[in-house]
């Protein structure tokens, strides 16, 4: 052990940020740019899984997409039909249930939700808004931080364009992860890969300003009475 009362210490400058100290004739090199690497390589290659839902009480899509770094894989997509369901409970039932076997089954790190559409139908709104609290719900449960993100800044994120079609928004998903062509009945689960692909996009919304119902109204007033 040193002795803090007798020890000398010099120090010898070497070059970039490497530091070689001599401590009473012992050499110590604290290599501090191998460190400074290895922590930039960790960073770069975390590993990330993230659930996007698209809520809806007639059709949910959900898909799963795997992030390394900057790589994104689709784990899976695909959607929860509805329509054979007349009662709205039992819709909200279904929705929570395989929601929560999506998180079972892939343990996602993030959930991000599609919110709904500001229109003007009411009980459209009211339907929709509980579908979004049900998967919601599922997540913050299972302690996976949710983000919700509007249609128009997943489009924006995903194609450049806040008013692409669906279409539009599919074709640009099987170019960023390179899957085959969407039957049509599918894309409501690649409207689901979008939310997850914005969600990696603008990573940082769980630690900012995410958008919300109480953002919505707070910048919409005029609208909300």
């Amino acid at each position: 052990m040193l002795n803090p009362s007798t020890t000398s210490l010099s120090k010898k400058p070497t070059q970039g940020l490497c530091s070689t100290f001599i401590i009473d004739g012992r050499v110590l090199t604290c290599v501090f740019m191998a460190k400074v690497t290895a922590a930039i390589t960790a960073v770069q290659q975390v590993e990330k899984i993230i659930l996007g839902i698209d809520p809806g009480t007639t059709v949910m899509g959900y898909g799963v997409i795997n992030v390394l770094g900057n790589k994104m894989t689709v784990l899976q997509y695909g959607v929860l039909k509805l329509q054979k369901y007349d009662d709205q409970q039992l819709k909200l039932q279904k929705i929570l249930e395989t929601t929560i076997r999506l998180i079972k089954e892939f343990l996602p790190d993030e959930m991000a939700v599609e919110m709904p559409f500001y229109g003007v139908n009411p009980q459209s709104m009211l339907k929709l808004g509980r579908a979004q609290g049900v998967v919601m719900a599922a997540g913050l449960l299972h302690q996976i931080p949710v983000a919700e993100y509007l249609p128009l800044k997943v489009k924006q994120s995903v194609t450049g364009n806040g008013k692409a079609a669906k279409e539009q928004v599919a074709a640009m998903l099987q170019q960023l992860l390179h899957f085959r062509t969407t039957p049509e009945d599918l894309l409501d689960a690649t409207d689901a890969l979008a939310v997850a692909v914005c969600h990696h996009f603008n990573r940082n919304s769980l630690k900012g300003k995410t958008n919300s119902w109480e953002r919505f109204v707070t910048e919409n007033q005029n609208r909300v009475k």
